[in-house]
């Protein structure tokens, strides 16, 4: 297979990016590994480095560089919000709730997308809301499969505990009435990435008038559904 794409000095930075997936590499065993005339590989792995596609370990070899993870990260937040789009819809005409998306951002969740009620009481989330990881049906699924010591830090002042979280774990979905906003009731379940890793929470929320008390009897199965095809999806795109 012709790998050039004809755009010859292109085509020789790809081998340097691919010949550092293999791990770090010493000029010397750039030009081995590219076939590329030193000046060139040298040249090339320097101008690469200077937009942060390359870097250099404590050795002084050259790696694959911070801006290739955070080009990766931007593409995995598109391509989520690409596909959870039309699902968050399905989900809110099907529940009659609003639905939103949260990730997890530091110390915060924000939500990243949401599909409102086109009608009546909204329960409003509005896109980019930075809301606490201490309450909350989506702060419980985005901490309970934490590591164990990051997950303790989190527990310090919420307002659901470790055997909350426990529970969380074992039956796939979180729910919570009047936790983080009072009359406000909220169920929501895990997005996983590349190994099983939890990425993101799917949610509805509305009124504990019409959620009731127990909002998981309503819309445990729908919203843990939802984010089922969420996980699938991303994972076939990616």
């Amino acid at each position: 297979m012709d790998n050039s794409s004809g755009v010859g000095v292109l085509d020789k930075a790809v081998l340097v990016l691919n010949a550092l997936e293999a791990g770090p590499a010493s000029l010397a065993q750039l030009v081995q590994a590219t076939g590329l005339a030193r000046p060139t590989a040298h040249r090339l792995a320097v101008a690469l480095e200077h937009h942060r596609i390359v870097s250099r370990d404590t050795q002084g070899r050259f790696v694959l560089g911070p801006r290739l993870s955070e080009l990766s990260t931007a593409a995995g937040e598109d391509r989520l919000l690409a596909v959870a789009s039309p699902v968050l819809i399905q989900l809110r005409d099907l529940t009659g709730e609003s639905a939103q998306l949260y990730r997890r951002q530091g110390d915060e969740r924000v939500c990243v997308a949401a599909a409102e009620r086109a009608s009546g009481l909204r329960d409003t989330v509005p896109v980019g809301s930075a809301l606490p990881m201490t309450a909350g049906s989506a702060a419980q699924i985005l901490l309970a499969w934490e590591e164990p010591d990051r997950l303790h830090r989190g527990l310090r002042g919420a307002k659901f505990t470790a055997a909350t979280l426990a529970s969380v774990r074992r039956r796939g979905w979180a729910h919570s009435v009047g936790e983080r906003e009072q009359g406000v009731a909220s169920v929501s379940a895990p997005i996983r990435g590349s190994g099983g890793k939890v990425i993101a929470a799917v949610s509805v929320s509305g009124p504990i008038e019409r959620l009731t008390r127990a909002p998981g009897r309503l819309h445990a199965v729908p919203v843990m559904a939802a984010a089922e095809r969420i996980t699938e999806a991303m994972r076939r795109t990616s």
